[in-house]
């Protein structure tokens, strides 16, 4: 029996190869577009899931009330870890972390390092495990170094490092540390990510040793595993005399600037962030925000694509079965009940689900290394094993099929044999559950549109923002380098000074944006001023900074050669210079504990941070012991790849065994803004899907209603309708259904569009146009594949479809 019903259908599915096709392919596109979205959403939300006592291990940041509002910071001060084990209660283990990309010389040869600092009970906390080399000794001594496997084979080769040394150099120091240990790689699925691992009291002396005691540098992160049976919230909140202690001159200076304290009562609180958040953690406007919003929505694309699919399958199995209906009243005369019926349409079902799960499969695996490296992720097809996710693929393949096989053969089988022999089709009246998928269909689709509009805009506006400073003429360059940074930014100014095309060169120890190596950083330090606390963002540069990047000078003067003096002076911003609160702040001198400095130039705001802050205060200065991290070089406007070139051929001439890895810094604005590109990508390949899918729908309704309603057409043509005629008459209806599928989506995407544009500081102005758009798209595509049909049949001989067997 079961070989028969197999041969059977297979044989209809061949007589009706073209609705066959459309099946398969529709089914397929979905699936192979679900399967990679799919993967993708389990992968992000399975970070930091491998640790052993992940369930306890947090991230530990501050809450600081001021008067713009609440400030988080994840940086702490060099004694913080200590004293927080010690005065408050419940913590197992802590450590300091700090990450950086240091210079290692072995045998004379240099590398670049992604290196972190930490204390020995990092590897208490943390899950990774030791391949070679003592577990039970890590970091115990002060110039202890521990590698991972890559950077065993990347450093030593073949050679055992274990007991080998090797310099590393870092702010103008020389280090000689040892191999003590060897790191299993770690998964693709960490947030934490290094080579080498160094003990933090390694660290330079600006960092560590000069900041034993200090409570107002704030330089680096701090991890905790609390103690089993703590609860986070309750630890928090035994946090505030602690916070109330240490931070005391914090607090009462922000009392009295009028900041308000937290629900709580607290003008400074110490938080927990888990460390299975922090994949999904951003700084928005100082606040730390943990989202998994863009994973749910990629999973709720994936699934709405798959609904999409499987409603085109099962209109589509509907339609074919109105073709069929003489087939269906021969096999009723000769006995077949509706339960074999059922099997019948169902064995077919399953053949094209069977069929399309398996090609997209295939198809997934070919698209898979291309998704990889577009949105720079390592995620695999292993994460579909999960049980769970079996689970809900094999539920939702029973489910499909039976509704594709079931209600066709239910519908099919309330048929009298006399109708079904005469092939008329059921009267069921108005269809209101195809009518309303149908709606809900183009209600997705036109959503879809909608958001990749919406994205598209908001992504186009913050690329074009002006930003206070000239991104399309500069040259940011990283210095890595076994050269003194100082010495190098020499070189390349005495190199390209006289090259054509090269206006100015300038360096800092921060970037603007996100450099080529993937690098970001800042430095925040605080200071009194007049008995109230100020807090600023600190960047070292070198001569003619803002002149090199065309930031505005607003008063006074910047940094100039023939003023030895300038090493002690420094240049604001205009955020910063209101927060003296002076008439003239070029008479404000400011003490920052190491040197005191005289403020004699304020220039005009600049975003020297990510586009979701806004500008905050920035102090500029050249203090001599600061170590330049990058060079800036401006080029003439014109022929820019030209110089670029210049530019790297300095580079190369000058360190021959370093690559170069300069880029403009609209370059570098734009890696910042990788979220968004990223969700334009996915919502609009979505999108376009979902329309394409919508289509194959619409069209096989309409297949439906023609057949349903072709005697009608018949009369129609011989009383003298015209073409156009019954076309518009077979069309409205299902603009009817597109128009509400527009007035249900368009409010909803507006709503929704609006929500996501909260999260962004500067945002476009959101039109209503961007959703009558959408509309338009639609319906312009649903009355073209629609058309395809109608004509089709408004054309056909009437005599065809009056005659009756």
């Amino acid at each position: 029996m079961f070989k028969n019903y197999i041969k059977i259908a297979l044989r209809n599915l061949w007589k009706e190869r073209t609705f066959t096709a459309l099946n398969i392919l529709g089914l397929t596109a979905a699936f192979a577009v679900a399967f990679i979205l799919i993967t993708f959403t389990i992968f992000e939300l399975s970070h930091d899931q491998f640790h052993e006592n992940g369930d306890s291990i947090y991230q530990v940041y501050t809450n600081e009330q001021t008067p713009q509002g609440t400030v988080s910071g994840v940086a702490n001060p060099v004694p913080f870890a200590h004293a927080l084990k010690e005065e408050v209660p419940g913590i197992a283990h802590i450590t300091r972390f700090q990450s950086g990309s240091p210079s290692i010389i072995i045998d004379d040869k240099s590398f670049t390092a992604s290196a972190s600092w930490v204390d020995p009970s990092f590897f208490n906390i943390f899950t990774f495990p030791v391949v070679a080399g003592n577990a039970n000794k890590l970091l115990t001594d002060k110039n202890d170094a521990v590698i991972t496997e890559y950077a065993a084979k990347r450093f030593f080769g073949e050679e055992n490092p274990i007991g080998k040394s090797f310099i590393l150099q870092q702010e103008g120091e020389q280090v000689p540390v040892t191999v003590t240990a060897i790191l299993k790689d770690f998964p693709d699925t960490s947030s934490l990510g290094f080579d080498v691992i160094f003990n933090f009291t390694n660290l330079p002396a600006g960092i560590y040793a000069d900041n034993v005691d200090r409570w107002d540098n704030h330089n680096h992160e701090v991890y905790v595993q609390l103690k089993d049976g703590i609860d986070p919230k309750t630890f928090e909140s035994s946090t505030s005399a602690f916070s109330a202690l240490h931070y005391a001159n914090d607090i009462a200076n922000s009392k009295r600037d009028g900041a308000q304290a937290d629900p709580n009562g607290n003008y400074r609180q110490i938080k927990l962030l888990p460390l299975t958040d922090i994949n999904f953690t951003s700084i928005s406007n100082g606040m730390i925000k943990v989202s998994k919003n863009l994973q749910y929505l990629i999973l709720c694309i994936a699934l709405l694509i798959i609904f999409i699919a499987s409603v085109n399958f099962i209109n589509m199995s509907i339609g074919k079965g109105t073709k069929r209906l003489k087939e269906i009243g021969m096999r009723k005369t000769l006995g077949a009940n509706g339960r074999q019926l059922f099997f019948q349409f169902w064995g077919e079902s399953m053949l094209v689900f069977i069929s399309s799960i398996i090609l997209a499969y295939g198809i997934a695996l070919i698209l898979l290394p291309s998704f990889q490296n577009l949105f720079r992720t390592k995620a695999t097809f292993n994460v579909l094993t999960d049980p769970s996710v079996l689970l809900f693929m094999v539920l939702g393949f029973v489910i499909i099929t039976l509704l594709a096989g079931g209600y066709p053969a239910l519908l099919m089988s309330r048929l009298e044999t006399l109708q079904a022999l005469k092939g008329k089709v059921l009267n069921t009246g108005k269809n209101y559950l195809r009518d309303s998928l149908m709606v809900v269909q183009f209600s997705i689709a036109i959503l879809l549109i909608s958001g990749t509009l919406v994205l598209w805009n908001q992504l186009e506006f913050l690329r074009s923002k002006d930003l206070g400073f000239n991104k399309e003429q500069v040259i940011s360059i990283p210095l890595k380098s076994s050269k003194d940074p100082e010495q190098l930014i020499k070189l390349l100014r005495d190199d390209l000074s006289s090259k054509p095309g090269i206006i100015s060169i300038t360096a800092a120890d921060n970037i603007l944006g996100m450099a080529k190596d993937n690098t970001r950083s800042r430095s925040v330090v605080g200071f009194e001023y007049e008995g109230r606390e100020i807090k600023t963002d600190m960047l070292s540069v070198d001569y003619d900074y803002p002149e090199t990047l065309d930031i505005p000078l607003v008063a006074g003067r910047t940094h100039n050669r023939n003023y030895t003096a300038d090493s002690l002076s420094i240049v604001v911003n205009e955020s910063m210079a209101a927060q003296f609160n002076v008439e003239n702040p070029l008479d404000v001198v400011v003490d920052l504990d190491f040197a005191k400095f005289n403020v004699i130039g304020v220039i005009k705001d600049y975003n020297f941070q990510n586009l979701n802050n806004s500008i905050e205060p920035l102090t500029l200065f050249m203090y001599n012991g600061a170590i330049m991290r990058y060079a800036y070089v401006k080029v003439a406007p014109g022929d820019l790849q030209s110089s670029f070139e210049t530019v790297k051929q300095s580079w190369e001439t000058i360190e021959p065994d370093r690559e170069f890895i300069g880029s403009f810094l609209d370059e570098n604005i734009d890696r910042t803004l990788q979220k968004e590109r990223y969700m334009t990508t996915m919502i609009s390949s979505g999108s376009i899907l979902a329309i394409v899918l919508s289509c194959i729908g619409l069209f096989a309704i309409s297949l439906l209603v023609v057949a349903q309603r072709k005697k009608e057409i018949g009369i129609r043509k011989v009383i003298g309708a015209s073409v156009s005629t019954i076309t518009v008459l077979l069309t409205k209806d299902f603009l009817k259904l597109v128009g509400i599928a527009f007035l249900i989506a368009a409010p909803l995407a507006y709503y929704f569009a609006g929500q996501w544009l909260q999260n962004y500081i500067y945002r476009m102005e959101l039109n209503i146009w961007i959703f009558a758009v959408a509309g338009i798209i639609a319906l312009v595509i649903a009355v073209a594949t629609i058309s395809v049909r109608t004509i089709a049949a408004a054309l056909a001989n009437p005599v065809d479809s009056l005659k009756t067997e």
